[in-house]
C-alpha cells in the first residue's frame, strides 16, 4: 500500500458525517484518583458505551452505509470474534440485508448472543485466522454479499478515526493519545485524525504481550504476523495486515506491550473506580500507563476504552479466586 493510498482526515470526516444519526457520541470521562495515581491527566473516552457495545459500531457502519445499492443488494459479510460481528449485523439491520458471520468457535456468549439479537446469521469455524477467513471466503463465493474486513478496510478505518475527533474535541490539547492495538483499523484511523489536528500528539499503541505482532513489526520496521497467541484479551487476537501496518508506521510513535496480569488489573480499576464495564481488549491503553510502559508524567492523555462485552459470569479476577 503507497502512501497515496493512506485514508485521510477527509476520509475522517466524511464518515463522520455519514454514520452521525447512527452512532453515539460517547462521553469523556475522568477521575482525580487515577489522575493521582498516574501523576498525570488522563480523559477516558468511552467507546464501551458506544451502540453493541465497542467503537466498532463506527466503522462497520460506515463501510456498510458506503456501499451502493447494488453492492448491498446480496447483503455483508464478515468474520469476526465478537465485537465487528455485531456491529455489522447492526450495520445491515439498517439497510434491511442479511449478515453473514464468520465466528470461531468459543467466542464469548456474551458477544454470540448480540450477533443473533441483531439477525446476523452465525457460520462458526475452527479459532484460527486461517479458518476464518477461509470460511469467510466461501460464504462470499456462495452469496455474492459484499465483505467488510474487521480492520483491513478503508471505510472500517475511517469509521474508527472518527472517535478521534470527538475525543479532541472534548479533551484538546492533548500530549498523547493510547489506543489498544488487534488488527490495527482503529489505530490506524486515529493516528490519521490524531497527527492532521494536532501534529505534536503522541500516537501510541497497546497490545498484550502474548499477541504482540505489532510491537515487533514496528521495532523491525517490516510486518510480521503473528503465529502464537496467548491472551485473555480476545479482541486483540487479530495480526496486522499490510495496510494497517503502513498506516501504524506513517502515524503512531510508540507501541507498548503489557501483561496479562496487568490487563486485569487495569480492567478491575475501571470498573472500581471509573465505574464503568470495560472487557480485557478496552483495559490494554491503561494497563500501560500502570505498569508504567509509557511517561506520561504531567501530561495531557487521552485513552480509547474501546468496548465493554464482558461475559459477568466469567470475570477474570473472580476465576482466579
Amino acid at each position: 500500500m503507497s502512501a497515496s493510498a493512506l485514508i485521510t482526515l477527509a476520509d475522517i470526516e466524511a464518515a463522520r458525517a455519514r454514520i452521525a444519526p447512527y452512532v453515539r457520541r460517547t462521553p469523556v470521562l475522568t477521575s482525580d484518583l487515577l489522575d493521582a495515581e498516574a501523576g498525570a491527566r488522563l480523559f477516558f473516552k468511552c467507546e464501551n458505551l458506544q451502540h453493541i457495545g465497542a467503537f466498532k459500531a463506527r466503522g462497520a457502519t460506515n463501510a456498510v452505509l458506503s456501499l451502493s445499492d447494488a453492492a448491498a443488494a446480496k447483503g455483508v459479510a464478515t468474520h469476526s470474534s465478537g465485537n465487528h460481528a455485531a456491529a455489522v449485523a447492526r450495520a445491515a439491520a439498517l439497510r434491511s440485508i442479511p449478515a453473514y458471520i464468520v465466528m470461531p468457535e468459543g467466542a464469548a456468549r456474551p458477544k454470540v448472543a448480540q450477533v443473533e439479537r441483531l439477525g446476523g446469521q452465525i457460520t462458526y469455524c475452527a479459532p484460527t485466522l486461517a479458518a476464518r477467513e477461509e470460511t469467510a471466503a466461501r460464504i462470499v463465493a456462495e452469496t455474492g454479499a459484499a465483505m467488510i474486513h474487521p480492520f483491513d478496510n478503508p471505510a472500517v478505518m475511517a469509521g474508527q478515526g472518527t472517535a478521534a475527533l470527538e475525543l479532541m474535541e472534548d479533551a484538546p490539547d492533548l500530549d498523547l493519545v493510547i489506543t489498544p492495538i488487534g488488527g490495527g483499523g482503529l489505530i490506524s484511523g486515529v493516528s490519521i485524525a490524531v497527527k492532521a489536528l494536532r501534529p505534536a500528539t503522541r500516537v501510541v499503541g497497546a497490545e498484550p504481550a502474548g499477541a504482540d505482532d505489532a510491537a515487533r513489526s514496528f521495532a523491525a520496521g517490516r510486518l510480521i504476523p503473528l503465529t502464537d497467541v496467548n491472551t485473555i484479551a480476545d479482541g486483540l487476537r487479530a495480526s496486522l495486515s499490510q495496510s494497517t501496518f503502513d498506516h501504524i508506521r506513517r502515524g503512531v510513535d510508540e507501541i507498548a506491550t503489557v501483561s496479562e496480569p496487568g490487563i486485569v488489573e487495569a480492567m478491575r480499576a475501571l470498573f472500581e473506580t471509573l465505574k464503568v464495564v470495560v472487557e480485557p481488549s478496552a483495559a490494554v491503553a491503561y494497563a500501560a500507563l500502570r505498569e508504567g510502559k509509557l511517561d506520561v508524567a504531567g501530561r495531557r492523555v487521552g485513552i480509547i476504552l474501546t468496548g465493554g462485552n464482558v461475559d459477568l459470569d466469567r470475570l477474570p479476577w473472580s476465576a482466579a479466586q
